[in-house]
């Protein structure tokens, strides 16, 4: 009875010490094996500030909102103010990308480098600038000159290019707006650099409150981009082509445009990031749905 419990303990005691063993030469096998997946990757996170162009708005409001769903740990913010005033800011270091939809004079870039700032441009979307009335207006389109005409305040009544006798009601955006600029350069100053907008122009702050005004009133002409048109507001052919995403795109539209992010320096981090977001399909994308034109 002792030599058989004696048999069975050292039986015992052998299984447990090769399954020890077992367990070892196991952990060691475990330990010199290839590793077969990849750590996960490291969560984007950081803010972003951006100010400017009021045409960019709605599209970079977008851009911010999918992009910040995507990436939880991004917060971005988007204000308007005009192209100026974003670009003031970034000048002033007080955003990291400046919207624009004009660009960057040399004078500014003068004044950003004596503040050790360096404007690095980025383009990210193409635009036209529609040149509206209202519904009511029997007017289909005007030619560059005429256009140019009417801001200059040279001509003055709707008769004078096959309207109604009214008076011509002038909407523009204000001196702040890149799109003022553009159009001033464009359209109002074609001719002679020195020409300037007539003074009985109606300045607006924001392409919504020029189609607002528009909608309202059935003798007044004004310009916003392609993104802000709606049916309550009737786009005019400028030399027989009107403003829309295919004639913007093949530049048979006279009054297009690049649209510009601005930042201090080459962008890196976040900001490279987000950049690359927007010029890549999702951004692109969000480009077309906003009713502006994306890069080719």
């Amino acid at each position: 009875m002792n030599l058989r419990k004696f048999m069975v303990l050292g039986v015992s005691a052998a299984l447990a010490v090769s399954a020890f063993a077992l367990a070892g030469c196991g952990g060691q096998e475990t330990a010199t094996e290839p590793a077969t997946s990849q750590p996960p990757a490291e969560e984007l996170s950081g803010t972003i500030q951006i100010q400017g162009s009021d045409t960019l708005l709605n599209v970079a409001s977008a851009w911010a909102d999918a992009f910040m769903d995507a990436n939880p740990g991004v917060d971005i913010s988007v204000q308007g103010g005009g192209s100026g005033t974003g670009i003031a800011a970034l000048i002033n270091g007080t955003v990291d990308f400046a919207n624009a939809s004009r660009e960057i004079k040399s004078e500014e870039i003068d004044q950003a480098k004596a503040n050790g700032v360096t404007p690095v441009e980025h383009k990210v979307a193409i635009d036209g600038i529609a040149v509206v009335v209202n519904p009511a207006n029997t007017v289909e389109g005007l030619t560059l000159d005429q256009l140019g005409k009417i801001f200059r305040g040279e001509i003055t009544n709707w008769k004078e290019v096959g309207g109604a006798d009214k008076p011509i009601v002038l909407l523009s955006r204000d001196s702040s707006s890149g799109t003022y600029e553009f159009f001033k350069e464009a359209v109002v100053a074609a001719q002679d650099e020195k020409a300037e907008y007539a003074a009985s122009a109606k300045l607006l702050p924001s392409n919504q409150a020029i189609a607002d005004e528009v909608k309202a009133n059935d003798a007044a002409i004004g310009y916003i981009g392609l993104g802000y048109v709606t049916p309550d507001v009737k786009v005019l052919a400028i030399d027989g082509v009107k403003a829309s995403v295919e004639t913007a795109a093949d530049s048979s539209y006279p009054i297009s445009r690049y649209l510009y992010m601005y930042s201090n320096g080459e962008v890196d981090g976040v900001m490279k990031a987000y950049l690359d977001w927007i010029l890549g399909p999702e951004g692109q994308k969000l480009v077309a749905d906003e009713g502006f034109v994306p890069l080719p």
